[in-house]
């Protein structure tokens, strides 16, 4: 036993009686041959396992794990873990008291069995009461860069982020939607590692720094949401993007329909990208393979399988900070959306058939407005002779939501309380009395907000999600909203 796992043990004999701390982690240690040392504020056991030869496992090997109460340790936990998988390396956060901190990082050797852990152990009674969460944890190894020069190229942004940051790998930039020889205004920049991106963003965050004499935004990318194996088998549908905007769905689906006659089943175009359905997967990935890179009305288009987003898994991991199991009605499809330049890969949901199944969802009207010229006529309506797509917040869904029931409007009740650095937190409680004698009298969230809008918007968007309507809200707005909420 070297004098670094001594003192990784010792580091928790705060909290416990120090020689059955001691004597459980050692028990631990001789049993499974791991070592444990603690540095930086965290004690890591294994990292790699006895006998490991060979790179460490890639990404997508390690899970986050939350809400792990803050006197359980590694004797516990490794082995709840192990249950899953070989663990490569556990990494508990530790507290200068000797009290972990409430979350863990467990790698382990493949990706199937971190994916197998998120599935048995995410929502886990660890503890009489107290429930685990557990989600996929990746670095991130990209940065959003935004207010770049229309007119500048691929290379020249490429050239300029090496010149300023070190562990630039490439830049991916999109071409306008209206005019294709100039850029959208952003990039993503790809690092060698998550610390290098980290150490770029801190060089360029201040606000004060320059590109081309413009001063740039700054920020993480959101990471790519990460599908199974499994359910990428099942897709039948196509994502193309850097479409011209005047070209037709009757056009795409001509082009595609082209290597074999009547494959294609519809198609959904949105600005300059759509999604193309296909009656068959074999020939879905066969006219990707032939499509990548071919030209539609003088634009080069790209073309990938696109990527199965479980609409209530992401709802319930922005509300309750944990990943809900799959339902499969609720699959909606999700490649690269342009309207929210800070994420690569995420555009607005529609329609999605899997199995056999159809999960129709009305389209997002565009949000814009119009001149209102003198003599125009007005009609005075109802807001509820509208249609649901009508509406942008979860607040307006939800009364519209209980109007259609035939329920009387919402009651919110408004409550305080004051964070650790003195702000003001604000959250509601939603009460629906046509409901209230049932199941459950009201619904309030488990994230609190420091503006009255976000709390309101949270409480109905957590309403909404509880009473099944969770297909109303989808628009770019509110998944920005979401960002705002307190973890």
């Amino acid at each position: 036993m070297n004098e670094e796992n001594i003192d990784g043990i010792n580091g928790c004999s705060k909290v416990r009686t120090g020689t059955q701390n001691e004597a459980a982690l050692l028990a631990l240690m001789e049993k499974t041959g791991y070592n444990m040392v603690q540095e930086n504020g965290q004690r890591k056991f294994g990292g790699p396992p006895p006998g490991w030869e060979g790179p460490p496992p890639p990404r997508g090997c390690e899970v986050f794990v939350g809400k792990i109460p803050r006197d359980m340790y590694e004797d516990e936990l490794v082995p709840v873990f192990e249950r899953a998988g070989k663990i490569y390396e556990f990494r508990l956060m530790m507290e200068f008291s000797g009290e972990n901190r409430g979350y863990a990082f467990v790698m382990y050797t493949t990706k199937e069995e971190a994916q197998l852990a998120i599935r048995i152990l995410n929502n886990y009674e660890i503890r009489p009461g107290k429930f685990i969460g557990v989600c996929v944890s990746l670095d991130n190894c990209r940065l959003f860069i935004g207010a770049i020069p229309k007119e500048k190229k691929k290379e020249e942004i490429l050239d300029e982020m090496k010149k300023v940051t070190e562990g630039v790998v490439d830049v991916i930039v999109y071409p306008s939607a209206t005019d294709k020889t100039k850029n959208r205004g952003f990039a993503f920049v790809e690092y060698e590692s998550h610390r290098a991106a980290a150490m770029a963003r801190r060089k360029l965050i201040p606000g004060t720094f320059q590109l081309w004499g413009h001063t740039i935004q700054v920020d993480w990318a959101d990471p790519e949401k990460e599908v199974d194996e499994e359910t990428m088998q099942r897709v039948k549908v196509l994502y193309v993007r850097n479409l011209m905007i005047s070209t037709t769905e009757e056009t795409i689906k001509a082009e595609f329909n082209k290597f074999k006659p009547g494959a294609v089943e519809r198609v959904k175009k949105l600005r300059d990208y759509a999604f193309v359905h296909f009656f068959n997967r074999e020939d879905a990935v066969a006219a990707m393979s032939v499509m990548n890179g071919k030209c539609i009305d003088g634009a080069s288009i790209e073309v990938t399988l696109a990527k199965p987003v479980n609409k209530e898994s992401t709802w319930r991991q922005h509300l309750n900070g944990q990943i809900s199991p799959n339902s499969e009605n609720l699959i909606v499809f999700a490649n690269k959306e342009e309207s929210h330049p800070k994420t690569l890969g995420k555009p607005p949901t529609l329609p999605a058939r899997l199995n056999g199944q159809h999960s129709p969802s009305p389209p997002e009207i565009e949000r814009c407005t119009y001149p209102f010229f003198p003599g125009t006529k007005l009609t005075p309506i109802s807001m509820y002779s509208l249609k649901s797509n009508h509406f942008n917040s979860a607040v307006m869904h939800l009364d519209y939501y209980c109007n259609k029931n035939n329920w009387a409007p919402p009651e919110y009740y408004l409550y305080s309380t004051t964070s650790q650095d003195g702000k003001v937190l604000l959250v509601y409680k939603i009460v629906i009395p046509a409901i209230a004698n049932g199941s459950q009298s009201y619904f309030m969230p488990d994230k609190l907000c420091t503006t009255l809008e976000d709390a309101k918007e949270l409480a109905a968007q957590f309403t909404l999600l509880h009473l099944g309507k969770d297909e109303t809200i989808t628009s770019t707005k509110l998944r920005k909203k979401r960002k705002r909420f307190l973890p």
